[in-house]
């Protein structure tokens, strides 16, 4: 009796942490395929003041401690190297162009998606660890990720990002321990708590415009991302010595499926974006199950 009404507390936990995210991504699906509507410019904005405002916002919290999150850092840094390795034998093995592989396995959704599963799960507090590696998927993606698809392009254009800014400032506050203007700060909070709801919808928006073009592609990106990024995550959390709830989030980090924002490069720099939107369309649907699972394991 104990063991069954355990297992419907966790059922329900994971339902309230997935039914808002699913629920706001399907919203924007439904609207996207009953109105012609283009994201584009929303999602430059969310990228540019809503996105760094929330960032900003949890890195100058006066409650933040850089030092207490390196474990994370460190474990994001080389999940990502590590599912680039995976990336480059798996494209080996399937004639699957490595521009179009390495950058989807590599960089997953832990903007649009990381961050709500990381609030609804463990609070303000795994709202900033979630930032964390946010940041760091973001310094490397801007960084190594653009140079990676186009080798002409400037890695150090990367400090320009409105993002990076928002942190460096807001981590300089934060270790500062200077306080700002209380109307400001709520101004800058109130400013980042658009950006995961828009994230969502935006997210549902894309996947209503995305038509597969290659099946074979989008399902071998779509279970090699999830797959090798947990395996990557439980040896990594053993190596590093994460605390349970650090361990969960780094697990849940390794199992997000593909970030919408490599179609975008891909599209960009010309680099399959067909098959790019495959593998990112097939792996946020398979992340519908994916996800749930994984939440069930570490909670």
């Amino acid at each position: 009796m104990e063991t069954i009404l355990n297992q419907s507390v966790i059922t329900l936990r994971i339902l309230t942490i997935v039914f808002p995210v699913l629920g706001m991504v399907l919203v924007g699906y439904g609207y996207g395929k009953r109105c012609n509507v283009e994201m584009a410019g929303a999602n430059q904005i969310n990228m540019d003041v809503f996105i760094p405002a929330l960032v900003f916002s949890v890195l100058a919290d006066q409650s933040f401690v850089l030092a207490g999150h390196q474990g994370l850092a460190w474990g994001a840094f080389f999940m990502m190297v590590g599912s680039g390795l995976m990336a480059w034998l798996i494209a080996n093995f399937s004639g699957i162009s490595l521009k179009v592989l390495v950058p989807t396995m590599m960089f997953n959704n832990c903007g649009n998606l990381g961050l709500p599963i990381a609030v609804l799960a463990f609070g303000r507090e795994g709202l900033t660890a979630a930032v964390v590696m946010f940041l760091v998927s973001n310094l490397v993606q801007f960084s190594f990720g653009i140079w990676f698809l186009d080798h002409k392009a400037r890695w150090y254009n990367v400090w320009r990002a409105p993002v990076i800014i928002a942190a460096l400032v807001g981590l300089g506050l934060s270790i500062s321990g200077l306080s700002m203007w209380q109307p400001l700060q709520l101004t800058i909070k109130m400013l980042g708590d658009v950006s995961i709801p828009l994230s969502l919808f935006a997210l549902g928006v894309r996947i209503a415009y995305t038509h597969v073009n290659n099946i074979r592609v989008g399902l071998i990106g779509a279970i090699a991302r999830p797959a090798t990024g947990i395996l990557i995550a439980m040896l990594l959390a053993m190596l590093l010595g994460l605390e349970s709830q650090q361990r969960a989030m780094l697990i849940i980090f390794g199992a997000l499926p593909p970030a919408v924002i490599n179609y975008v490069f891909a599209e960009r720099y010309r680099q399959g974006p067909d098959e790019v939107a495959a593998i990112v369309l097939i792996g946020n649907i398979a992340a519908v199950v994916v996800v749930p699972l994984v939440l069930a394991a570490v909670l």
